[in-house]
């Protein structure tokens, strides 16, 4: 009874690690969330049993209880149960839950890193997160629920990385300029990073509304900080 606790990375196979490709082509049981790239679905056997778990923002999602009890019911009746989780489990990924009510079932878990968008996408687009002059050190949060931010620290921070934060962009950007972030700071959205859909929008607090209207920005990471700027520089 042993469930791998797996990171996706970005969705495409190419961004996992060497040991999370071969645990995955040994599964008997595959239990994902929803992937930008559901290409990585053809690395498991072809009789593996599949059990899409995925959540989107405002559409319908598999509560977190029944993933718990999913998990735990093919842990009991398989010995190479997978759970699949965008980026790295424990980056916004409710981990915790589901490791625990495994343990409580007697359940073996083992957790395999995976490559985070907070980091991965950036790069992909050419913005480095840290910066000699422009950025001594950059926070990851989570904008799912904004109103539980700390805008007024967050404002005194060098590079922002906010994930899960493109239906929420307007009141990020009000909120950030409101507790004196200056309106020309630079800003980039990068929707589905590291795929061949991966697009990039840039501009200021100011603009960046203007720039992205009538836009899906989901998945989305969105980087905010000076070092937007060199992102010409790494063309």
């Amino acid at each position: 009874m042993k469930v791998y606790l797996i990171g996706a990375g970005l969705g495409d196979p190419q961004y996992l690690t060497q040991q999370a490709t071969n645990l995955l082509t040994q599964a008997e049981v595959l239990i994902y969330d929803a992937l930008v790239d559901e290409t990585i679905l053809d690395l498991v056997p072809k009789t593996c049993l599949q059990v899409y778990v995925g959540k989107r923002g405002g559409q319908p999602s598999t509560p977190q209880s029944e993933i718990n009890r999913l998990l735990v019911y093919y842990a009991q009746h398989y010995q190479q149960v997978i759970r699949l989780k965008n980026g790295d489990p424990f980056i916004f990924g409710r981990a915790r839950e589901e490791i625990e009510a495994l343990k409580k079932a007697g359940c073996d878990v083992e957790i395999i890193p995976g490559l985070s968008s907070a980091i991965a996408a950036p790069l992909l687009a050419r913005i480095p997160l840290t910066d000699k002059f422009l950025s001594r050190g950059f926070s990851v949060i989570s904008a799912h629920d904004p109103d539980q931010l700390d805008w007024n620290a967050l404002a005194r921070i060098d590079t922002l990385v906010i994930l899960m934060g493109g239906r929420h962009l307007s009141t990020i950007v009000n909120q950030l300029i409101t507790q004196g972030k200056d309106k020309s700071c630079p800003i980039a959205i990068i929707r589905s990073g590291g795929t061949q859909n991966q697009q990039v929008w840039t501009g200021t607090l100011e603009t960046i509304l203007k720039i992205t209207k009538g836009i899906k920005l989901s998945p989305t990471v969105i980087v905010i900080g000076e070092v937007v700027t060199l992102r010409d520089s790494f063309s």
